[in-house]
């Protein structure tokens, strides 16, 4: 088995390992980092929590040992680009916890915090900056920094940038770099636009693939309810109380969703707090302070917690709603089964989700293990895994299904279709397919969309 001073790492670099109890590379840092030592452009196929920041980190700080001079005013020497505020601050942390007792500074750039502090810091010269797309962009229209001498560039979770319109911030910034640089991608999942990210980036990369794009941790246990959206909160409650005393994530899709899911969660005894857009930066941070030290047990958040919380002690993932985008999955329940830790993921799906888990199990080339609940119209349950017995969570199938308006109460929350009709026929729609009426207890003969778009649309590239 190799170690790190083995994969030709400077000793004061292998040292300050040592001092942190890290001795074994992981399969992507041992994949990667001889690579990048030689300076060549990477591209890192891995799932998370497998350790891909060291893996770009290592090399970055091991490289930079050999310059004599300080960087010059406003100039950046590595820069690191992450998709999300919560991914740029623990990039950041984990850099400089490996550079503590040298020379070298390690700076963070994200939005929702005031800009000219960031710009003083800027003035002095930075060793390796971590930062957002949004506000890397402010800064550089302010000439707050210079880009053109930049020796190294790192595009962490790539693919997330991609989903949350990043695309053309990243061309942007592109424009700015030297042609003659060394650059580091690093992602969980392979979407078609990653071919147009690596020939803007990479120059003949070489691939480290340490699994499949889209396989989730080996040790992950994941398991499916089948489940009337109306019934959803009662049987996290329930699945909650059996295990109080141990972190897990609660993952919604809606901002204010999150936030009624967190109160519910509150006012049945639990010890719960959200992160979502709507809080400010500072608030975020206390939120996941307060989750990582163990005073609060449940985290409810959005997708923009799905990335950066390394927090080893979380034992559950819930995903409360299926996010529409299907390498989402990947990365929400990444955040448990972390530095090689046992977790287990659970997913409640409702009969307007279909769609949303028939992408998640292409994109895994798995089916999820049925728990409770009979498959809806379309899903097919995973060979020998059998629902479990008792009542069904749901209406049955070819009666429509429950409404995803959320809300309380009544046997028709969120609005059932009149129309039933046979299975897949119209004008019910297919049993679970779109349920009519948007408002609790609503009912609905045309088979609408719940209260607008169930999907939502995807978020914009936040600052």
């Amino acid at each position: 088995m190799a170690d790190f001073k083995s994969l030709g790492l400077p000793k004061q670099v292998v040292t300050r390992l040592e001092k942190m109890d890290l001795t074994t590379p992981t399969p992507i840092q041992e994949g990667a980092i001889p690579v990048a030592l030689e300076g060549r452009d990477v591209m890192g196929l891995a799932q998370t929590g497998t350790g891909k920041t060291l893996a770009f980190g290592l090399p970055l700080i091991a490289q930079m040992l050999s310059y004599d001079e300080r960087p010059a005013r406003r100039t950046v020497r590595g820069l690191v680009l992450a998709p999300t505020r919560e991914l740029a601050g623990q990039i950041a942390a984990s850099l400089r916890a490996q550079v503590e007792g040298t020379q070298f500074k390690v700076g963070l750039v994200v939005g929702g915090v005031g800009i000219n502090p960031q710009i003083a810091r800027l003035d002095k010269g930075t060793d390796i900056l971590v930062a957002t797309p949004g506000r890397l962009i402010d800064l550089m229209e302010r000439k707050a920094m210079d880009l053109g001498s930049t020796d190294f560039l790192v595009l962490d979770e790539a693919d997330q940038m991609l989903d949350l319109g990043f695309i053309h911030a990243l061309r942007k910034i592109a424009q700015w770099l030297p042609e003659k640089r060394q650059t580091m991608l690093f992602s969980a999942t392979m979407p078609k636009q990653m071919s147009e990210i690596a020939n803007t980036y990479l120059d003949d990369p070489i691939k480290v693939q340490v699994n499949p794009p889209g396989k989730a941790a080996d040790k992950i246990e994941q398991s499916i309810h089948f489940i009337a959206k109306s019934e959803k909160t009662a049987l996290l409650i329930e699945l909650l109380g059996k295990h109080r005393d141990e972190a897990a994530i609660v993952f919604g899709r809606t901002k204010h969703g999150s936030e009624r899911l967190m109160k519910a969660l509150v006012r049945a005894g639990f010890e719960a707090t959200s992160v979502h857009g709507n809080k400010s930066q500072g608030q975020r941070e206390r939120a996941i302070k307060a989750f990582r030290s163990g005073e609060i047990k449940v985290l409810v958040a959005t997708d923009v917690a799905a990335r950066g919380l390394d927090i080893p002690q979380v034992r559950h993932v819930y995903n409360f709603d299926l996010p529409n985008v299907p390498e989402n999955y990947v990365h929400r329940i990444g955040r448990t089964a972390r530095a090689g830790m046992d977790g287990a993921a659970i997913a409640f799906c409702s009969p307007d989700e279909v769609d949303e888990l028939k992408a998640i199990q292409k994109v895994m080339k798995i089916d999820i293990p049925v728990a409770s609940g009979r498959p809806w119209e379309g899903v097919e349950a995973k060979p020998g895994v059998k629902p479990s017995g008792g009542r069904r969570r749901g209406p049955p199938r070819g009666k429509g299904g429950g409404g995803s308006g959320g809300g309380a109460g009544g046997n028709n929350s969120g609005g059932g279709h009149r129309g039933g009709g046979k299975p897949g026929g119209k004008p019910g729609g297919r049993p679970g397919g779109k349920p009519g009426g948007g408002r609790p207890g609503g009912g609905n003969s045309g088979g609408g969309k719940p209260g607008g778009n169930r999907r939502g649309g995807r978020r914009g590239p936040a600052k």
